[in-house]
């Protein structure tokens, strides 16, 4: 018979692998490369809705398709496409993308993502809201999810940023890559292994095709977190 010291070391090693293998396997493996950001990991067969044109990317998202956990607690819509990069949480990291949807229906949207599980994640949008206007959005789930409208944007497109210095998190936004604004600012609480993307949505609409441009995923956070610089 095993000793109850082997039977305990058996249980670790299985415990242990299985959240190994949990976390190695967000999504399905890709290989997608940019200029200044490499993707290795889709969510909801991103890659095979993604075209790749020199330095831009676009993301198809099929008809009704989605990321949000209702507040209420009914059942969670996780479906949108998303292509994934996986980063180093113990370190700095801040991820810029210029974004343009093409915005046929309520609720399409370019995003942008931290993504750990399907309870913790943090979107953040380039979306068209209920009265036609285009405009920043923020959703944070933990378990739930929030929804935060932001400024409206007349252009159709916008520059989206993520950054963290490890114990902050910032999301920002410009119409310029020059002049940030600050949309939101929390406390970093993800695991040290995160994944941050791009994705497309539209979540009662019949599709919608997001470019995504400049996208640069750097070790280095903002130096000034209400600036966005």
């Amino acid at each position: 018979m095993k000793s109850i010291t082997s039977i305990l070391l058996s249980v670790i090693v299985m415990i242990t692998n299985g959240c190994n293998e949990k976390s190695a396997h967000v999504g399905e493996a890709c290989a997608i490369q940019l200029p200044k950001m490499h993707f290795s990991r889709s969510l909801n067969n991103a890659a095979q809705h993604a075209t790749v044109n020199q330095d831009k990317i676009t993301i198809v998202s099929e008809a009704k398709k989605d990321y949000f956990n209702d507040p209420e607690g009914s059942t969670p819509t996780n479906t949108a496409p998303i292509l994934l990069s996986e980063a180093d949480n113990t370190k700095p990291f801040t991820l810029t993308v210029k974004v343009t949807p093409s915005f046929d229906t309520t609720y399409d949207a370019g995003t942008v993502y931290i993504f750990s599980t399907n309870q913790l994640w943090q979107k953040f949008a380039f979306e068209r809201d209920e009265r036609g206007r285009t405009r920043i959005v923020s959703v944070r789930t933990i378990d739930t999810s929030d929804d935060n409208n932001h400024d409206v944007i007349s252009q159709p497109s916008v520059y989206l940023k993520i950054s963290s210095d490890t114990k902050k998190v910032g999301l920002y936004y410009s119409t310029d890559n020059i002049t940030w604004n600050l949309a939101r600012l929390y406390k970093n609480n993800y695991p040290e292994t995160v994944w941050l993307g791009i994705s497309s949505q539209s979540p009662i609409g019949g599709g919608n095709a997001s470019v995504f441009e400049a996208c640069s995923l750097t070790d280095k956070s903002v130096n000034d977190f209400r600036m966005g610089i």
